[in-house]
């Protein structure tokens, strides 16, 4: 099969110039003059690649400009696509006819760098994550940003998409919610009891991380990386390590590497435990949230009691980890994980064989192979809707190269569906977790990471419990950290969310919300 690079380069001719990215990842660069940006991303359309990102930097520090980037994928390939723009005209051909994820990249690449799309007649400039209560001229992600500085509050107005009509009316759900969720805006338009229309709002969690990630000391990223989303801090702290990592030619200890695989198993464990209750109790289940709590409560008191930090926050450090397993360490984790084992499969008969439950979860939220595809959707939520996406798969690192995950896909499309990838994984976690102990290497926990090279870039990726996360991590001409950005699964799949919702009644909401369960902290860097 062609490649994307080599697809890449027929299309745009020979203005393209080949980069060489320090990566772990099957990944090539690119860099194109802009006025074929658009024409590649149509080039990769026809190819079946999906965007995985889109973002800006400020290279000024370096005496350039600004850069845009855009990431696509397919199969095992990523191909990383930049163009430069001029300081004095910050403009790019939106690629939002081409791939629908884009009208969201480029709202926040508007929002926070102040970069504008152009060429798309119904370009969305609204801000995304940035309010409109901030000064339309401040970009926080510039480098001529000053971070102590205390921005004056401006009159602002939300445009909301509306759906209009006799008998629709509009129900809007927060930002603030009931219980411990994070916040964020659902306004819907429905009628009778028929959703039309949804519009999520997020960015009431905005924190700044991607530029804290420039005043800290690319040591000391990895602790801001676990920080991003509580949840996936496993997911996270590996994926800013791999890249940097890549980025300085540090090569881990093997068994650092099997290490990290677990902490990742046991993450995704926990927390597919979790929704899995939290999905039944939305369908007034109750009975299966209490059981299933018990056994995520038991198996954070095990990470607590073996690795220091029930949700093993700051175990993975650049070079490896901070934590070896205890002596007795395997045994127990065998014995608890064949207890628990056994005590979900019973859990999940009950949750099985209830007619009450099986009539709110089939059929409920169906999100299409087609339209999981359009969205760039990753994760369970794409492989629920018929998509072979599991970068463990597609794209393994020691040790996943050796000890393979199962491919777990589904083609109900429903929230069902989306419950059942997850008690799969958890089957194969529990697998998994077993081999990693079977064929752990002794040997050191970690290695030295030397300093970073001036003005290099890195990349990686790697399956978080909610799907595919990805930094780019650039290094300045000190080398220090100049850009770092991040792509949380989240980013692309609150789409779904807004699309499976259409045609189910407004009580079903939450299901579907459950089901998805992306992050709001994730989306709102």
């Amino acid at each position: 099969m062609t490649t994307l690079y080599d697809i890449m380069i027929t299309h745009v001719g020979e203005a393209a110039i080949a980069g060489a990215p320090r990566s772990q990842e099957p990944v090539r660069e690119l860099c194109i003059p802009r006025e074929v940006f658009e024409t590649g991303a149509r080039a990769m359309k026809g190819a079946g690649a999906r965007l995985v990102a889109e973002w800006g930097v400020d290279e000024t520090l370096l005496a350039r400009g600004f850069a845009l980037f855009a990431c696509y994928a397919r199969e095992r390939e990523y191909l990383l696509v930049r163009c430069d723009l001029p300081e004095a005209d910050p403009t790019f051909p939106s690629l939002t006819m081409k791939y629908i994820p884009a009208f969201r990249f480029e709202r926040q690449i508007h929002s926070l760098m102040g970069l504008v799309p152009t060429g798309h007649v119904h370009s969305d400039l609204r801000p995304w994550i940035k309010f409109e209560d901030w000064p339309p001229d401040a970009w926080p992600l510039r480098k001529s940003f000053a971070i102590d500085q205390r921005l004056p509050r401006v009159a602002g107005d939300y445009r909301w998409a509306r759906a209009t009509g006799e008998g629709v009316y509009e129900i809007p759900v927060g930002p603030v919610h009931a219980g411990i969720i994070e916040p964020g805006h659902f306004r819907f338009q429905a009628v009778g009891e028929d959703i039309i229309n949804l519009e999520e709002r997020l960015g009431y969690v905005h924190k700044g991380i991607e530029k804290r990630f420039e005043l800290l000391a690319p040591s000391d990223g990895a602790r801001l990386a676990g920080r991003v989303s509580g949840d996936s801090t496993v997911g996270h702290a590996l994926t800013y390590c791999r890249a940097l990592e890549a980025l300085c030619g540090c090569q881990p200890p093997e068994r650092a590497l099997w290490l990290r695989a677990l902490f990742l198993e046991l993450e995704r464990i926990a927390n597919h435990l979790g929704d899995i209750g939290a999905i039944a109790n939305d369908a007034a289940f109750a009975i299966v949230l209490f059981q299933l709590s018990r056994l995520k409560e038991r198996l954070l008191r095990l990470n607590h009691k073996l690795f220091g930090h029930r949700y093993l926050m700051d175990r993975i450090v650049p070079g490896g980890v901070s934590v070896d397993l205890p002596q007795d360490g395997a045994d127990r984790i065998e014995q608890e994980l064949s207890w628990l084992g056994g005590e979900f499969e019973r859990i999940i008969t009950i949750y099985d064989e209830s007619p009450s439950l099986e009539d709110r979860l089939r059929s409920t939220g169906i999100l299409t192979p087609e339209l999981a595809l359009e969205l760039g959707t990753v994760g369970y939520v794409a492989r629920a809707s018929g998509q072979h996406l599991d970068c463990r798969i597609q794209t393994p690192f020691p040790p996943y190269d050796r000890i393979q995950p199962r491919e777990i896909v589904l083609n109900s499309c429903d929230v069902h569906a989306r419950a059942w990838v997850r008690v799969e994984e958890i089957r194969d976690s529990l697998r998994l977790i077993i081999e990693l102990l079977d064929s752990l290497p002794s040997g050191e926990i970690s290695a030295r990471c030397g300093p970073l090279p001036k003005d290099s870039s890195s990349f990686s990726v790697v399956e978080g419990w909610r799907g595919e996360i990805v930094y780019w991590l650039q290094s300045g001409a000190q080398g220090e950290i100049n850009r770092c950005m991040i792509r949380d699964p989240s980013s692309v799949n609150w789409l779904g969310l807004e699309q499976a919702v259409l045609g189910n009644i407004v009580p079903d909401f939450p299901l579907c919300n459950k089901s998805f369960n992306q992050s709001y902290s994730g989306n709102d860097l």
